[in-house]
Protein backbone atom coordinates (compact mmCIF):
# COMPACT_ATOMS: atom_id res chain seq x y z
CA UNK A 1 0.00 0.00 0.00
CA UNK A 2 1.35 3.42 -0.98
CA UNK A 3 2.44 5.72 1.84
CA UNK A 4 -0.11 8.56 1.99
CA UNK A 5 2.65 10.91 3.06
CA UNK A 6 4.47 10.25 -0.23
CA UNK A 7 1.26 10.86 -2.14
CA UNK A 8 0.58 14.11 -0.31
CA UNK A 9 4.15 15.34 -0.80
CA UNK A 10 4.03 14.68 -4.55
CA UNK A 11 0.65 16.41 -4.83
CA UNK A 12 2.07 19.45 -3.02
CA UNK A 13 5.07 19.55 -5.36
CA UNK A 14 2.84 19.43 -8.42
CA UNK A 15 0.75 22.30 -7.09
CA UNK A 16 3.89 24.34 -6.44
CA UNK A 17 5.18 23.65 -9.96
CA UNK A 18 1.83 24.87 -11.33
CA UNK A 19 2.23 28.12 -9.39
CA UNK A 20 -0.62 27.28 -7.01
CA UNK A 21 1.42 28.22 -3.98
CA UNK A 22 -1.44 28.65 -1.52
CA UNK A 23 -2.82 25.20 -2.42
CA UNK A 24 0.66 23.67 -2.11
CA UNK A 25 1.05 25.34 1.28
CA UNK A 26 -2.26 23.91 2.45
CA UNK A 27 -1.20 20.44 1.31
CA UNK A 28 2.07 20.59 3.23
CA UNK A 29 0.27 21.85 6.31
CA UNK A 30 -2.10 18.90 6.11
CA UNK A 31 0.98 16.65 6.07
CA UNK A 32 2.31 18.36 9.17
CA UNK A 33 -0.95 17.85 11.04
CA UNK A 34 -0.47 14.10 10.69
CA UNK A 35 3.34 14.16 10.97
CA UNK A 36 4.39 17.25 13.00
CA UNK A 37 8.10 16.41 12.88
CA UNK A 38 8.35 15.90 9.11
CA UNK A 39 11.43 18.05 8.46
CA UNK A 40 10.97 18.23 4.69
CA UNK A 41 7.36 19.41 5.06
CA UNK A 42 8.47 22.04 7.61
CA UNK A 43 11.10 23.23 5.15
CA UNK A 44 8.65 23.45 2.23
CA UNK A 45 6.14 25.38 4.32
CA UNK A 46 8.84 27.90 5.23
CA UNK A 47 9.94 28.27 1.61
CA UNK A 48 6.38 28.75 0.32
CA UNK A 49 5.63 31.34 2.98
CA UNK A 50 8.81 33.19 2.00
CA UNK A 51 7.85 33.06 -1.68
CA UNK A 52 4.40 34.38 -0.82
CA UNK A 53 5.99 37.32 1.00
CA UNK A 54 4.72 36.29 4.43
CA UNK A 55 8.08 36.71 6.12
CA UNK A 56 6.91 36.75 9.71
CA UNK A 57 5.25 33.34 9.31
CA UNK A 58 8.19 32.14 7.26
CA UNK A 59 10.61 33.03 10.04
CA UNK A 60 8.75 30.86 12.55
CA UNK A 61 8.52 28.04 10.00
CA UNK A 62 12.26 28.10 9.29
CA UNK A 63 12.98 27.87 13.02
CA UNK A 64 10.73 24.79 13.22
CA UNK A 65 12.40 23.31 10.14
CA UNK A 66 15.87 23.78 11.64
CA UNK A 67 14.78 22.00 14.81
CA UNK A 68 13.18 19.17 12.82
CA UNK A 69 16.28 18.66 10.65
CA UNK A 70 18.45 18.66 13.78
CA UNK A 71 16.30 15.92 15.34
CA UNK A 72 16.85 13.86 12.20
CA UNK A 73 20.61 14.41 12.56
CA UNK A 74 20.88 16.40 9.32
CA UNK A 75 23.17 19.21 10.46
CA UNK A 76 23.73 20.76 7.04
CA UNK A 77 20.03 21.22 6.35
CA UNK A 78 19.42 22.40 9.91
CA UNK A 79 22.10 25.06 9.45
CA UNK A 80 20.60 26.12 6.11
CA UNK A 81 17.16 26.62 7.66
CA UNK A 82 18.77 28.59 10.48
CA UNK A 83 20.67 30.79 7.99
CA UNK A 84 17.40 31.51 6.17
CA UNK A 85 16.15 33.33 9.27
CA UNK A 86 18.44 36.23 8.45
CA UNK A 87 17.22 36.32 4.86
CA UNK A 88 13.56 36.67 5.88
CA UNK A 89 14.29 39.39 8.41
CA UNK A 90 13.97 37.42 11.63
CA UNK A 91 15.27 39.26 14.72
CA UNK A 92 18.93 38.59 15.45
CA UNK A 93 17.90 37.05 18.77
CA UNK A 94 15.84 34.41 16.97
CA UNK A 95 18.72 33.43 14.73
CA UNK A 96 21.10 33.35 17.70
CA UNK A 97 18.73 31.01 19.60
CA UNK A 98 18.51 28.76 16.56
CA UNK A 99 22.28 28.63 16.05
CA UNK A 100 23.02 27.98 19.72
CA UNK A 101 20.42 25.23 19.82
CA UNK A 102 22.25 23.51 16.96
CA UNK A 103 25.60 23.97 18.67
CA UNK A 104 24.22 22.38 21.83
CA UNK A 105 22.58 19.48 19.98
CA UNK A 106 25.73 18.65 18.06
CA UNK A 107 28.11 19.55 20.89
CA UNK A 108 29.86 16.17 21.04
CA UNK A 109 30.72 16.17 17.36
CA UNK A 110 31.67 19.82 17.41
CA UNK A 111 34.20 19.64 20.22
CA UNK A 112 37.71 20.71 19.15
CA UNK A 113 39.09 17.28 20.11
CA UNK A 114 36.86 15.49 17.63
CA UNK A 115 38.60 14.55 14.38
CA UNK A 116 35.54 14.51 12.16
CA UNK A 117 32.12 16.05 12.67
CA UNK A 118 28.80 15.11 11.05
CA UNK A 119 29.62 17.52 8.20
CA UNK A 120 33.30 18.05 7.34
CA UNK A 121 32.84 21.80 6.93
CA UNK A 122 32.11 22.04 10.68
CA UNK A 123 34.70 19.48 11.84
CA UNK A 124 36.46 20.24 15.13
CA UNK A 125 34.63 23.51 15.75
CA UNK A 126 33.82 24.38 19.33
CA UNK A 127 30.43 25.83 20.25
CA UNK A 128 31.40 29.50 19.97
CA UNK A 129 33.36 28.85 16.77
CA UNK A 130 30.32 27.12 15.28
CA UNK A 131 27.99 29.98 16.18
CA UNK A 132 30.38 32.56 14.71
CA UNK A 133 30.75 30.63 11.45
CA UNK A 134 27.02 30.10 10.94
CA UNK A 135 26.47 33.83 11.36
CA UNK A 136 28.49 34.59 8.20
CA UNK A 137 27.08 31.83 5.98
CA UNK A 138 24.47 32.53 3.34
CA UNK A 139 22.02 30.12 1.68
CA UNK A 140 21.55 30.28 -2.09
CA UNK A 141 19.07 28.53 -4.37
CA UNK A 142 19.88 27.73 -8.02
CA UNK A 143 17.48 26.56 -10.73
CA UNK A 144 18.49 23.59 -12.91
CA UNK A 145 21.17 24.35 -15.49
CA UNK A 146 22.56 27.40 -13.66
CA UNK A 147 26.28 28.00 -13.13
CA UNK A 148 27.34 28.25 -9.51
CA UNK A 149 30.94 29.06 -10.48
CA UNK A 150 32.56 29.48 -13.90
CA UNK A 151 35.99 28.20 -14.89
CA UNK A 152 38.45 31.06 -15.34
CA UNK A 153 36.49 33.58 -13.28
CA UNK A 154 37.91 34.98 -10.03
CA UNK A 155 36.86 33.01 -6.97
CA UNK A 156 36.10 34.45 -3.55
CA UNK A 157 33.97 31.83 -1.81
CA UNK A 158 33.42 28.15 -1.12
CA UNK A 159 30.17 26.17 -1.14
CA UNK A 160 28.52 23.18 0.52
CA UNK A 161 25.73 21.48 -1.43
CA UNK A 162 22.70 21.00 0.81
CA UNK A 163 20.09 19.77 -1.63
CA UNK A 164 20.10 18.74 -5.30
CA UNK A 165 22.91 17.70 -7.61
CA UNK A 166 25.51 19.51 -9.70
CA UNK A 167 28.12 18.63 -12.31
CA UNK A 168 31.77 19.71 -12.47
CA UNK A 169 32.88 20.67 -15.99
CA UNK A 170 36.30 21.65 -17.25
CA UNK A 171 37.87 22.76 -20.53
CA UNK A 172 39.67 19.76 -22.05
CA UNK A 173 42.90 19.72 -24.03
CA UNK A 174 41.05 19.39 -27.35
CA UNK A 175 39.19 22.63 -26.66
CA UNK A 176 35.88 21.01 -25.73
CA UNK A 177 34.24 21.17 -22.31
CA UNK A 178 33.55 17.92 -20.51
CA UNK A 179 31.97 16.77 -17.25
CA UNK A 180 34.70 15.49 -14.93
CA UNK A 181 32.70 14.89 -11.76
CA UNK A 182 29.51 15.38 -9.79
CA UNK A 183 28.63 17.19 -6.57
CA UNK A 184 26.16 15.54 -4.18
CA UNK A 185 24.51 16.73 -0.96
CA UNK A 186 27.14 17.13 1.74
CA UNK A 187 29.95 17.80 -0.73
CA UNK A 188 32.01 21.00 -0.56
CA UNK A 189 33.79 22.77 -3.41
CA UNK A 190 35.62 26.01 -4.16
CA UNK A 191 37.68 26.05 -0.97
CA UNK A 192 40.90 26.94 -2.80
CA UNK A 193 39.35 30.36 -3.50
CA UNK A 194 39.59 31.16 0.21
CA UNK A 195 43.39 31.09 0.12
CA UNK A 196 43.91 32.32 -3.41
CA UNK A 197 42.54 35.07 -5.62
CA UNK A 198 43.24 33.05 -8.74
CA UNK A 199 40.61 31.91 -11.25
CA UNK A 200 38.25 29.00 -10.72
CA UNK A 201 39.75 25.75 -12.00
CA UNK A 202 36.41 24.32 -13.16
CA UNK A 203 32.74 25.20 -13.63
CA UNK A 204 29.98 23.82 -11.41
CA UNK A 205 26.53 23.67 -13.04
CA UNK A 206 23.34 22.51 -11.31
CA UNK A 207 21.76 19.38 -12.77
CA UNK A 208 18.55 20.03 -10.80
CA UNK A 209 17.25 22.58 -8.33
CA UNK A 210 20.02 23.04 -5.79
CA UNK A 211 20.40 24.68 -2.39
CA UNK A 212 23.88 25.65 -1.28
CA UNK A 213 25.57 27.25 1.70
CA UNK A 214 28.18 29.84 0.76
CA UNK A 215 31.14 31.09 2.79
CA UNK A 216 32.83 34.13 1.26
CA UNK A 217 36.40 35.23 1.86
CA UNK A 218 35.06 38.43 3.44
CA UNK A 219 32.87 36.38 5.76
CA UNK A 220 35.77 34.16 6.74
CA UNK A 221 37.98 37.16 7.52
CA UNK A 222 35.19 38.63 9.61
CA UNK A 223 34.74 35.51 11.71
CA UNK A 224 38.50 34.96 12.07
CA UNK A 225 38.79 38.44 13.63
CA UNK A 226 36.39 37.33 16.38
CA UNK A 227 37.17 33.61 16.59
CA UNK A 228 40.72 33.01 15.28
CA UNK A 229 40.42 29.25 15.71
CA UNK A 230 37.80 29.09 12.94
CA UNK A 231 40.41 30.10 10.39
CA UNK A 232 42.78 27.36 11.51
CA UNK A 233 40.08 24.70 11.56
CA UNK A 234 38.87 25.60 8.07
CA UNK A 235 42.42 25.79 6.72
CA UNK A 236 43.06 22.31 8.14
CA UNK A 237 39.83 21.14 6.48
CA UNK A 238 40.59 22.31 2.96
CA UNK A 239 44.30 21.50 3.24
CA UNK A 240 43.31 17.94 4.14
CA UNK A 241 40.91 17.79 1.18
CA UNK A 242 43.56 19.08 -1.22
CA UNK A 243 46.12 16.60 0.07
CA UNK A 244 43.59 13.77 -0.10
CA UNK A 245 42.85 14.61 -3.74
CA UNK A 246 46.57 14.73 -4.47
CA UNK A 247 47.26 11.40 -2.78
CA UNK A 248 44.38 9.81 -4.65
CA UNK A 249 45.22 11.13 -8.12
CA UNK A 250 49.01 11.50 -8.20
CA UNK A 251 50.57 8.31 -9.67
CA UNK A 252 53.59 8.72 -7.45
CA UNK A 253 51.77 9.11 -4.15
CA UNK A 254 48.69 6.95 -4.76
CA UNK A 255 50.79 3.85 -4.01
CA UNK A 256 50.99 4.70 -0.32
CA UNK A 257 48.85 2.73 2.14
CA UNK A 258 45.88 4.51 3.79
CA UNK A 259 47.90 4.74 7.01
CA UNK A 260 50.87 6.28 5.19
CA UNK A 261 48.60 8.74 3.38
CA UNK A 262 47.00 9.82 6.66
CA UNK A 263 50.41 10.42 8.24
CA UNK A 264 51.70 12.27 5.18
CA UNK A 265 48.58 14.43 4.98
CA UNK A 266 49.26 15.92 8.40
CA UNK A 267 52.71 17.19 7.37
CA UNK A 268 51.78 19.01 4.16
CA UNK A 269 51.40 22.79 4.54
CA UNK A 270 49.20 24.96 2.34
CA UNK A 271 50.92 28.17 1.27
CA UNK A 272 50.03 31.14 -0.91
CA UNK A 273 52.74 32.26 -3.34
CA UNK A 274 53.28 35.81 -4.59
CA UNK A 275 54.24 36.66 -8.21
CA UNK A 276 58.03 36.48 -8.73
CA UNK A 277 58.51 34.71 -5.39
CA UNK A 278 61.47 32.30 -5.46
CA UNK A 279 60.54 28.91 -4.03
CA UNK A 280 63.84 27.18 -4.73
CA UNK A 281 67.17 28.93 -5.31
CA UNK A 282 69.85 27.33 -7.46
CA UNK A 283 72.91 26.37 -5.42
CA UNK A 284 71.15 26.44 -2.06
CA UNK A 285 70.16 23.41 0.00
CA UNK A 286 66.62 22.24 -0.77
CA UNK A 287 64.22 22.70 2.11
CA UNK A 288 61.03 21.00 0.90
CA UNK A 289 59.09 18.98 -1.67
CA UNK A 290 56.44 21.09 -3.44
CA UNK A 291 53.17 20.46 -5.28
CA UNK A 292 51.86 23.31 -7.45
CA UNK A 293 48.10 23.60 -6.83
CA UNK A 294 47.43 26.88 -8.58
CA UNK A 295 49.43 29.14 -10.85
CA UNK A 296 52.54 28.65 -13.01
CA UNK A 297 56.24 28.51 -12.20
CA UNK A 298 59.30 28.75 -14.43
CA UNK A 299 62.38 26.75 -13.42
CA UNK A 300 65.56 28.29 -14.81
CA UNK A 301 69.28 27.66 -14.78
CA UNK A 302 71.81 30.41 -14.29
CA UNK A 303 75.33 30.31 -15.76
CA UNK A 304 78.22 31.88 -13.88
CA UNK A 305 78.24 34.60 -16.55
CA UNK A 306 74.64 35.52 -15.66
CA UNK A 307 72.85 33.92 -18.60
CA UNK A 308 69.45 32.42 -17.74
CA UNK A 309 68.10 29.32 -19.42
CA UNK A 310 64.47 28.28 -19.07
CA UNK A 311 63.40 24.72 -18.36
CA UNK A 312 59.95 23.20 -18.90
CA UNK A 313 57.26 25.34 -17.27
CA UNK A 314 55.62 23.87 -14.16
CA UNK A 315 51.83 23.82 -14.18
CA UNK A 316 49.08 22.88 -11.74
CA UNK A 317 49.60 19.37 -10.39
CA UNK A 318 53.36 19.28 -11.03
CA UNK A 319 55.81 18.46 -8.24
CA UNK A 320 59.31 19.86 -7.74
CA UNK A 321 62.14 20.08 -5.23
CA UNK A 322 62.67 16.33 -5.01
CA UNK A 323 66.13 16.23 -6.66
CA UNK A 324 67.94 18.13 -3.92
CA UNK A 325 66.21 16.09 -1.22
CA UNK A 326 66.93 12.78 -2.92
CA UNK A 327 70.60 13.41 -3.63
CA UNK A 328 71.22 15.68 -0.61
CA UNK A 329 72.82 18.20 -2.93
CA UNK A 330 72.19 21.89 -3.64
CA UNK A 331 69.14 22.81 -5.70
CA UNK A 332 69.91 22.34 -9.42
CA UNK A 333 67.58 25.08 -10.75
CA UNK A 334 65.80 28.14 -9.44
CA UNK A 335 61.99 27.91 -9.39
CA UNK A 336 60.16 31.23 -9.44
CA UNK A 337 56.40 31.87 -9.46
CA UNK A 338 55.23 33.54 -12.67
CA UNK A 339 51.87 34.53 -11.18
CA UNK A 340 50.07 34.45 -7.85
CA UNK A 341 49.57 30.83 -6.84
CA UNK A 342 49.15 28.21 -4.13
CA UNK A 343 51.44 25.30 -3.28
CA UNK A 344 51.47 22.36 -0.91
CA UNK A 345 54.82 22.18 0.88
CA UNK A 346 56.26 19.07 2.52
CA UNK A 347 59.32 19.92 4.69
CA UNK A 348 62.57 18.01 4.18
CA UNK A 349 62.31 15.96 7.38
CA UNK A 350 58.74 14.84 6.53
CA UNK A 351 59.80 14.00 2.95
CA UNK A 352 62.60 11.80 4.23
CA UNK A 353 60.40 10.17 6.86
CA UNK A 354 57.40 9.41 4.64
CA UNK A 355 58.76 9.00 1.10
CA UNK A 356 62.41 7.99 1.19
CA UNK A 357 61.56 5.18 3.58
CA UNK A 358 59.49 3.50 0.85
CA UNK A 359 61.83 1.55 -1.50
CA UNK A 360 59.51 1.48 -4.52
CA UNK A 361 58.58 5.12 -4.13
CA UNK A 362 62.20 6.17 -3.68
CA UNK A 363 63.03 4.44 -6.96
CA UNK A 364 60.31 6.34 -8.81
CA UNK A 365 61.48 9.63 -7.35
CA UNK A 366 65.06 8.84 -8.36
CA UNK A 367 63.99 8.17 -11.95
CA UNK A 368 61.95 11.39 -12.07
CA UNK A 369 64.85 13.36 -10.65
CA UNK A 370 67.28 11.82 -13.14
CA UNK A 371 65.02 12.78 -16.06
CA UNK A 372 64.91 16.37 -14.85
CA UNK A 373 68.68 16.51 -14.46
CA UNK A 374 69.07 15.18 -18.01
CA UNK A 375 66.69 17.85 -19.33
CA UNK A 376 68.68 20.50 -17.50
CA UNK A 377 71.89 19.19 -19.02
CA UNK A 378 70.38 19.37 -22.51
CA UNK A 379 69.32 22.99 -21.96
CA UNK A 380 72.80 23.89 -20.73
CA UNK A 381 74.32 22.26 -23.79
CA UNK A 382 71.98 24.12 -26.13
CA UNK A 383 73.13 27.49 -24.84
CA UNK A 384 69.62 28.93 -25.26
CA UNK A 385 69.43 32.22 -23.36
CA UNK A 386 66.29 33.46 -21.66
CA UNK A 387 66.29 37.20 -20.99
CA UNK A 388 64.54 38.64 -17.94
CA UNK A 389 61.66 39.97 -19.99
CA UNK A 390 60.92 36.52 -21.39
CA UNK A 391 60.12 35.18 -17.94
CA UNK A 392 56.83 37.10 -17.76
CA UNK A 393 53.61 35.25 -18.49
Amino acid sequence: MMDMRVVGRERARQLARQGRLEDALAEYRNLLQAHPEDADACQRVAELLEELGRKGESSAAYALASSAWAKEGNLLRAVTACVALGRVGAPSEARARCTRALAERFALSLEPTSSEGPVPLFSRLGREDFVALVEVLSARVFAPGKSVVEEGEPGASMFALVEGRAEVARALEDGTRGVVGTVSPGDCFGELALVSEGPRLASVVTAERAVLLELTRAGLESVKARQPRVGQVLEDFYRRRLVDNLLRSNPLLSRLTPEQKAALSRDFHLRAVAPDEVLLAQGQRGDAFYVLLRGKCTPWLEHPDGRRMALVELREGDVFGEISLLLDKPVSATVRADVKGVVLRLPRDAFERHLLSQPGLKGQLMRMGTERLQRSARVLASGRVLHDGDLRV
